[in-house]
């Protein structure tokens, strides 16, 4: 299959086309020419748009497939729907399925079931057996089958003593511990971030000192160890300055931020909206600025969908009942590029989704002839409205939709496959 994408603008930062308005031929799965006015002499395929952009395909760090197990929420193959409408080209899908992604049997079963989906979907393997935070799974075995990292998805952060375990095992292979930083014996089964919302609504919350001192334990840990961590769900002022300095100290810790704690603060949950209830919690506008911040100065490398599907059992009811998680990966961009917009530059946000999460893993690629062909093509400009139509995932769990946003996939190139939206 061949395609030419016509006048798009590059953005790529290591690319030597980036921010320029190129056409861009790909033939067999891989980029042939990029040019101006390029012929077509082989019937290709054209693609057009109106303020038409193009960046390495969207990467998301952390995503819920539910799969095996909970496919009432969601399935591999519309775990990839979602993800292609929403500019994703690759997913890592963490290991919180039933049973627990913990060997190299359902290692395979994951990169098996996803190998015709357009969408690029890395397994990761639990850290802990059943993701108890006890003992170790057989992180080796599960790396050889195609395992990309290591984590125990949303389950708190281990104990002390695990996670120095995990850091030093996985140095023998350069892997990779991915941690969501939660001490639980302090937010308990808090619904909600601690402050004068909280009191106001008589919700039982969790203080931020929940996040904030495990961050800090799991950086003096990785210090220690001299290993390699990523921590998810980073969503605190302080969490953003301890990590600030572990960077300058040298440490190898890359972190996220999801894209909704970057639009909605804690007030959001003030008419008891179920949708609203995640972990971690929606903070302070306070939080928000440093974490914009942050995606600015490059503290906070990337920028997640955290797409967790949750059915309408889980969700229809009273708020301090109802199970954490909104879905994010339709939205992930256009949330992100809302509230970055006139804050932080373009090609920074487009790095936090697509370049970043590339080189955390070490995948890097970029937009040159030759390479291969793994695009998003986006509106950044684009103003719309989020509808329940748009909505390709499973579960319909989220806050957004009749929300207007800036920004918007309108397609994506794949394994020698075009989706358009």
């Amino acid at each position: 299959m061949e395609i030419i994408i016509r006048s798009a603008r590059i953005i790529d930062t290591g690319s030597t086309f980036h921010n320029q308005v190129k056409d861009i031929l790909i033939s067999n799965g891989k980029i042939k020419k990029i040019g101006s006015r390029l012929q077509n002499t082989s019937k290709a395929k054209e693609v057009k748009a109106q303020n038409l952009h193009v960046s390495l395909g969207w990467f998301d760090l952390n995503t819920f497939l539910a799969d095996p197990g909970l496919e009432q929420k969601e399935t591999i193959e519309t775990g990839c729907a979602a993800a292609a409408f929403g500019g994703f080209t690759h997913i890592c899908c963490m290991p919180n399925t039933q049973p627990v992604t913990q060997t190299k049997s359902q290692i395979e079963y994951v990169l098996r079931k996803s190998a015709d989906e357009i969408v690029s979907v890395h397994p990761l393997g639990a850290v802990s057996e059943k993701t108890e935070g006890k003992d170790l799974a057989e992180m080796y075995d599960m790396y050889n089958a195609g395992a990309i990292a290591f984590s125990d998805g949303m389950k708190a952060s281990a104990n002390a003593g695990l996670v120095e375990r995990a850091l030093l095992y996985v140095k023998a292979f350069d892997g990779l511990i991915m941690i969501h930083p939660e001490e639980k014996s302090i937010s308990k089964n808090g619904a909600m971030n601690e402050g004068v919302t909280s009191t106001k609504l008589g919700l039982l919350s969790a203080p931020a000192l929940a996040e904030e001192i495990a961050v800090n334990r799991d950086l003096y840990i990785l210090e220690y160890t001299e290993s390699k961590l990523h921590l998810l769900d980073i969503s605190l002022k302080k969490s953003v300055d301890l990590i600030r300095n572990a960077k300058k100290k040298g440490l190898k810790i890359s972190s996220s931020v999801n894209a909704y704690n970057l639009m909605l603060d804690e007030t959001a949950v003030a008419n008891y909206n179920t949708n609203c209830k995640v972990n971690p919690h929606l903070r302070s506008k306070e939080d928000i600025a440093a974490l914009v911040k942050a995606i600015a100065d490059g503290t906070i490398d990337t920028i997640t969908s955290a797409h967790q599907p949750q059915d309408e059992e889980c969700k229809k009811m009273e708020f301090d009942k109802a199970d954490f998680g909104m879905v994010g990966l339709e939205t992930c961009f256009a949330v992100a590029n809302t509230a970055l917009n006139g804050k932080v530059d373009l090609p920074k946000i487009i790095e936090a989704i697509s370049n970043n999460p590339r080189r955390v893993l070490n995948l890097e690629n970029k937009i040159e002839e030759g390479a291969e062909a793994d695009l998003t093509l986006f509106n950044p400009g684009l103003k719309w409205t989020f509808a329940e139509s748009d909505i390709k995932s499973k579960s319909k769990n989220t806050p957004f939709v009749g929300v207007n946003l800036i920004g918007k996939s309108l397609g994506v190139v794949n394994k020698g496959k075009l989706q358009l939206n």
